[in-house]
């Protein structure tokens, strides 16, 4: 725990800010306590720290840092530094990797993974959430980890779809643990806890402010191989995640939404500017299957969808049953509607339902993405789609 003290030292003079270059002072440092001792001296010579930061060297010292270290062995809060076996790897490729972390849960999940960041809108659509919820739940019976930031909308439908799937989760917060920030998800918080972790670079009690949440998006998108975006509109904090993630080499996906709507203007540009489309998990693991098979088993999810049309393939000795249109949840848009109602077999192709439901091909293929995730629609070969019954 001692060396635990200085890097709380070093992060309550230096803040949280771009402007700290902490891979840097890993590597010139290696550890907080050699930070600690070597002295304004040695700072200079570093070439790391400007000449205000080397101040906040000096004036800091260990009283507030003992403090926190004391409140956190008082509430069970880890604190994770980077000279730790438990420090993300992943991390540790950000230039402004944090510099110490505090955790409720085990971080141990992360370990040996494929993690997989999903973000979107706050205020989601029923629809949004619906898909995010379902697509979380497939990527994480495949064994990935979803990652995302336990605000409402996208991101509590993700995590809700993990813990479906029976998986761990990560949320990174915005805050310090013990503040009362968004208290209609401390269920959910608590949940994550014990099934994942709950990670923050800020202090207890430290409270949530605006410029909190963009810089905390980069650790979210950092502990990930890819980040997912669903419904985001052009000002979406959702986007400052992928700029984060562009700038540290990793994936970007885009679930396709409406035209019409703003709600999906940033993640249909995504699109346009080359995120790769998500129709179902597949479209992500395919990814990462090839070079990670002893951490992904994809044939979860294909059991899983053999389950669901087996019933509706009528045995050899079986007469074929006549179609009979499947009952479908009034709970879709009004275009996932119109094709569900086009169906006169199980199966038919995607030029015959465009034809008799008139869409746009855009307007086709964001409804289809609506029903594939949602488990409605199924994908065969030769552009031909199941309705499951």
């Amino acid at each position: 725990m001692k060396d635990k003290l200085y890097w709380v030292w070093a992060q309550n003079a230096l803040g949280i800010s771009s402007s700290v270059k902490s891979d840097e002072i890993v590597s010139y440092f290696g550890n907080a306590e050699s930070l600690y001792f070597a002295g304004e001296y040695e700072w200079r010579l570093s070439g790391i720290f400007t000449p205000g930061q080397i101040n906040k060297l000096k004036s800091t010292t260990l009283d507030a840092a003992k403090k926190i270290v004391s409140d956190c062995q008082r509430y069970r809060i880890k604190i994770i530094t980077p000279d730790d076996a438990d420090y993300p790897s992943m991390l540790f490729k950000l230039p402004n990797l944090p510099l110490v972390l505090y955790v409720r849960g085990d971080l141990d999940c992360l370990k040996n993974k494929i993690s997989i960041a999903v973000v979107g809108a706050r205020e989601a659509s029923d629809i949004g959430a619906r898909i995010a919820r379902s697509l979380s739940a497939s990527l994480s019976r495949s064994g990935a980890v979803i990652v995302s930031g336990a605000a409402k909308g996208i991101d509590s439908a993700a995590h809700n779809g993990a813990l479906d799937a029976g998986a761990n989760t990560v949320a990174v917060l915005g805050c310090g643990f013990g503040t009362n920030y968004l208290p209609e998800n401390e269920p959910l918080r608590r949940e994550i806890a014990g099934h994942g972790a709950l990670v923050t670079e800020y202090p207890p009690l430290t409270s949530a402010s605006g410029w909190n949440f963009p810089f905390r998006n980069r650790i979210i998108s950092g502990l990930s191989y890819g980040t997912i975006v669903i419904e985001a509109n052009e000002k979406s904090g959702s986007l400052r995640t992928v700029g984060h993630a562009i700038e540290q080499g990793r994936d970007i996906f885009a679930v396709p939404g409406d035209i019409t709507s703003s709600m999906n203007m940033g993640t249909n540009k995504l699109l346009r500017d080359g995120a790769k489309p998500v129709f179902n998990a597949m479209d992500v693991l395919e990814e990462y299957a090839e070079r990670f098979p002893d951490l992904l088993d994809i044939n979860k999810i294909e059991t899983k969808l053999t389950m669901q049309t087996s019933s509706a393939k009528p045995k050899a000795s079986e007469e074929k049953k006549p179609f009979v249109k499947p009952t479908v949840s009034q709970n879709i848009s009004d275009k996932a509607k119109l094709i569900c109602d086009a169906f006169t077999t199980d199966t038919m192709q995607a030029e015959e339902l465009i034809l008799k439901t008139k869409l746009s091909t855009t307007d086709f293929l964001s409804a289809m993405t609506e029903l594939e995730l949602l488990g409605i629609i199924e994908p065969l070969a030769g552009k031909n789609y199941r309705i499951n019954q």
